[in-house]
This record gives C-alpha cells, sequence and structure tokens, in this order.
C-alpha cells in the first residue's frame, strides 16, 4: 500500500507562510497542488497502483480526483484515513455538499460530521489507524492501493513526516484465516 500526502493546499500555503492557523476550514488545492497532483500521477503509474482510495477532506479529495483522472482509476472515499483534528482545515464539510462537487464519488457511509468536530486525541487517531489497518490488510492486492491522506495520519502510521504528496510505501501483515 502506497500512503500518500495530499497535494498543497490554500492552507498549507498560508501557514507555510507563518506558521499561523489561517481559518480555512476544509480548504482546496492551490494552483500548485493541482500542478503537483498531475505530475504525482507518473509515481503512481511506477507503482502499480490500480486503486485510490482517499480521504474526505476537499484536499485530498481533489488530489484523488485529478490522480483517478490521469489514469483512470477508481477512487473509494474513506474516513478513516482522515487527519487527525486539530486545526481549522481539520473541519470538514458536510456529505451532501461533498457529493455536490464530487457527483462520481460514494458518501454514503459517511456521517454528518466525519471529522470528529473536536480536537482529536493521540489515543483515537492510533485506535482508528489500527482499525484501518485491519481493513486494509484484508483488501485484495493491497500494494496495488494508493491512499490520499495527510501528514498526522501517515506519521501516526509510519513514524515518519512528509511533505505535500510525499509517499510511502506500507508492507501489511495479511490476517491469519
Amino acid at each position: 500500500m502506497l500512503l500518500v500526502r495530499h497535494a498543497q493546499s490554500e492552507w498549507n500555503r498560508r501557514f507555510g507562510a507563518n506558521r499561523v492557523d489561517p481559518g480555512l476550514p476544509d480548504p482546496p488545492l492551490t494552483e500548485q497542488g493541482i500542478a503537483e497532483a498531475r505530475a504525482a500521477a507518473d509515481l503512481l503509474r511506477r507503482e502499480g497502483i490500480r486503486r485510490i482510495v482517499a480521504s474526505p477532506y476537499r484536499r485530498a479529495l481533489q488530489t484523488a480526483k485529478i490522480l483517478a483522472e490521469e489514469l483512470g482509476l477508481p477512487v473509494a472515499v474513506e474516513p478513516l484515513v482522515r487527519e487527525r483534528c486539530a486545526f481549522s482545515c481539520d473541519q470538514g464539510a458536510p456529505p451532501e455538499r461533498l457529493r455536490a462537487e464530487w457527483p462520481g464519488f460514494d458518501f454514503t457511509d459517511l456521517e454528518p460530521v466525519w471529522w470528529g468536530g473536536v480536537i482529536e486525541s493521540v489515543a483515537s487517531l492510533e485506535a482508528r489507524a489500527r482499525r484501518f489497518l485491519v481493513m486494509a490488510a484484508r483488501l485484495d492486492e493491497p500494494q496495488t492501493v494508493a491512499v490520499i491522506t495527510h501528514w498526522g495520519f501517515i506519521r501516526c502510521l509510519t513514524g515518519q513526516e512528509v511533505g505535500n504528496l510525499g509517499a510511502i510505501r506500507l508492507r501489511l501483515d495479511r490476517p491469519a484465516g
């Protein structure tokens, strides 16, 4: 499985300038982020990716849609791979708004407030990451899946910090039986 951080969002751009939360809930990608996502398609192609799983945040969905269009791949939306709710950018959008922006994506199982609404504890993030690993280990050919996710979720799973569109290969153990 390939963990990929989303492309540059407007929040990343503004926060990177002065390290102050700019107060942008669920921000879109910047023009630079859109270009970054298009360029990342070659990486996914080289890695043999055949499916994309994406966090429901706008920046991850935009990144996933661009990659999916470039590569002709399906996208599944999975709230388990969302960011730890800690900054303004981690306030998500309700499923009906996401459906309007991405009519080809399935948001059926998304709760009205899927992002948690309050700052998520480290223990909660770790428990969510463990649930994701159990689910991911049961996928057919998990090595062909790219997960478009976030800095905090990747760090929780791997202990590594990545920049926008940074990617880390995650080896999964198959469950017994």
